[in-house]
């Protein structure tokens, strides 16, 4: 099972008030109740944690976001759209597919795309090391073609 922002807090020694713990609860259950596309941004997040408790500040949740980021618990992802979008810290890579008609994101690994992007770094005279992929499309509908 994978491990929960919580945990993840716990084990980087960062402090997890009342507040955060419901903010990092809804992070660690968003892909769960809302698709594996889910990325939120903060927006999206205040909504979905007001719902558990109103109390907490949209100023509260940006200040948990940044301070989970720093820690490297969440990924930060500037997706075209404007709004930063966040997803769990996660220790296997995939690529995104972003949809810009609905928004929809697709994970995805694939190896051929793995192993040109090491060859590309090669040829020029690099040994890959970290890398971030984007792919923007829209939806092919059979009567578009």
């Amino acid at each position: 099972m994978a491990e929960t922002i919580e945990q993840r807090c716990l084990s980087k020694g960062v402090k997890l008030t009342e507040q955060r713990r419901i903010i990092a609860k809804v992070i660690s259950e968003s892909k769960e109740a809302y698709g594996e596309s889910d990325h939120p941004d903060v927006d999206e997040l205040y909504i979905r944690v007001s719902k558990i408790d109103p109390k907490i500040s949209i100023a509260t949740v940006y200040r948990t976001v940044k301070l989970f980021e720093e820690a490297g618990i969440l990924t930060k992802h500037d997706f075209k759209g404007g709004k930063a979008r966040y997803e769990a810290m996660i220790e296997s890579h995939h690529d995104h597919l972003i949809d810009i008609k609905t928004g929809e994101i697709i994970e995805f690994v694939d190896e051929e795309i793995e192993k040109l992007q090491k060859r590309v770094a090669e040829k020029h005279g690099y040994k890959l090391v970290d890398h971030k992929l984007e792919l923007y499309g829209v939806k092919i509908n059979s009567k578009d073609e």
